[in-house]
């Protein structure tokens, strides 16, 4: 009788030995408590704690919780429970021991990523991975992808928040810094901030290479080194929990909604990519006294082949397999358009224009007005996404796009060097991205490749959210609708 997921995943080589090096750091570090993290569809870290004492039962056992977490537990707009019901069965939770890490600011604490399963007891498909954990199916979609075309995803991220000043009552009011882009007085004034957030960064294995100020109120992006697409979406990840926690501490908000303020930019999370073949992890210890982890957070992948890089003398034009890619991700931006802008106030961002949001259904090089340009030789930035974004989601919609890309090998067309509307304006016929989050969800529907993305239950889960996140904004009264229509007649 064959082993199931889970079992093979809990008896896999060295893993005893790797929970026996997590116990050693556990004592050494004087940890006490561990975060079980997972991340929900919408990108929210859920899971449980438990005292240090019990980590190798829970390493070996992983802990129940119910299927509804990975679908942030709530209930749609008719007060029934998304995803599952009451009935549904436990999830099971086993830590990835290679995520151990402690939290810098409380290091009696520390945190490892976990993947679900379904639960040992279900009639069907017992202790088989649970197709509703995001991080969990980006692993095996990479996996496959790579096994399938030998090439990997690497990924570097500009993710942009802004950080707000409360008022007597905890609620916003307004950014903390003027909207002056890459002024450095205005990142000045926010030094306490982002200092903090480097110092808890380096110490969560986040290479942080540089940062400034944006130019909407209190908007800052902090960057950090590219890596391959798991390890830069779990550090995106942990870089929010970061900043949740310096917002507590400075008494401010750290805000990650895409467009808090209309008439300035919007806070996007452009993708960088490239695909590699080969290169090694080397440990970058980041200049740490202890290293507060288990070496694979402080991980990165290296050296290799770009397979991005241009083949020829036109440094504009990629080699075959970035154009394939190009032309996967251009083919696919409409359905790829809703995981990269997955919220109702995500089109605010595209319906706001003169702030360079993408809305346009085309590729360039160094062209902003596009939705997917080439930033650089050997890397491509995928514009069409915000600071609201899942980054597992994201991911693995990326790799199913190259995919269709690569395997068919979809032509990219010539790059648009000109302004789109320029461009339109000489009688280009181009396509405009979804404009709104139903419109978005509908591309996604009619598209089964990006659908794949989603496998098992992913979708219906992905899908009955985000419907009735829509449905809930349509069923809503606005200051607008009072302020355009109240005396509208007679």
């Amino acid at each position: 009788m064959s082993k199931t997921d889970i079992e093979a995943f809990v008896e896999a080589a060295d893993r005893d030995k790797m929970v026996k090096e997590v116990r050693k750091q556990i004592d050494a570090l004087g940890v006490e408590y561990l975060y079980l993290q997972f991340v929900s569809i919408t990108g929210r870290i859920c899971g449980k704690g438990i005292p240090a004492d019990h980590w190798e039962s829970i390493a070996n056992k992983g802990f129940q919780l119910v299927y509804g977490a990975t679908i942030n537990l709530f209930t749609n707009r008719h007060g029934d429970y998304m995803g599952y019901g009451p009935e549904a069965a436990e999830l099971v939770g086993i830590p990835e021991v290679d995520t151990f890490c402690q939290i810098p600011w409380d290091k009696r604490v520390a945190r490892v990523w976990c993947t679900l399963f379904r639960n040992r007891e279900e009639r069907e498909d017992p202790g088989a991975f649970l197709t509703s954990d995001c991080r969990g199916n980006l692993q095996r979609i990479h996996d496959e992808f790579e096994k399938k075309h030998g090439l990997h995803l690497r990924s570097g991220l500009e993710p942009e928040m802004m950080w707000l000043k409360k008022d007597e009552n905890g609620k916003p009011n307004g950014g903390f810094s003027d909207p002056y882009c890459y002024h450095i007085d205005q990142f000045e004034s926010l030094r306490p901030v982002y200092m903090k957030v480097l110092k808890y960064c380096r110490a969560m294995g986040l290479d942080m290479i540089q940062g400034d100020h944006e130019d909407a109120p209190g908007q800052l992006e902090l960057n950090y080194t590219y890596d391959t697409c798991t390890r830069t979406a779990d550090r995106l990840t942990t870089y929010r929990q970061i900043c949740a926690q310096v917002a507590r501490e400075e008494g401010l908000i750290a805000c990650f909604m895409t467009k808090p303020f209309m008439g300035v930019s919007a806070s996007g999370c452009h993708h960088n990519i490239s695909l590699w073949e080969g290169g090694e992890d080397k440990v970058n210890p980041l200049k740490l006294d202890v290293m507060p982890a288990h070496e694979e957070v402080f991980s990165y992948r290296s050296g290799g082949t770009n397979t991005f890089m241009p083949d020829g003398d036109d440094m504009q034009m990629p080699g075959p397999i970035g154009q394939h890619a190009i032309g996967g991700m251009v083919k696919h931006l409409d359905a790829l358009t809703v995981i990269g802008c997955s919220t109702v106030n995500s089109y605010r961002r595209l319906w706001d224009t003169g702030f360079w949001a993408p809305v346009f259904k085309d590729w360039g090089f160094q062209n902003r007005t596009t939705g997917l340009r080439i930033s650089a030789p050997g890397r491509f930035e995928f514009r069409s996404v915000d600071s609201m974004v899942n980054p597992y989601l994201m991911a693995a919609g990326l790799l199913q796009a190259m995919d269709d890309g690569l395997t068919n090998k979809i032509p990219c067309g010539e790059p648009e060097e000109r302004n789109i509307y320029a461009a339109i304006e000489e009688g280009k016929q181009v396509e405009k991205l979804p404009m709104s989050l139903g419109d978005a969800l509908e591309a996604l529907k009619q598209d089964e490749v990006i659908r794949s993305a989603m496998p098992g239950e992913m979708y219906r889960l992905f899908h009955e959210y985000k419907t009735d996140e829509w449905e809930r904004f349509m069923h809503t009264t606005t200051d607008w609708d009072a302020e355009t229509y109240m005396d509208y007649l007679p």
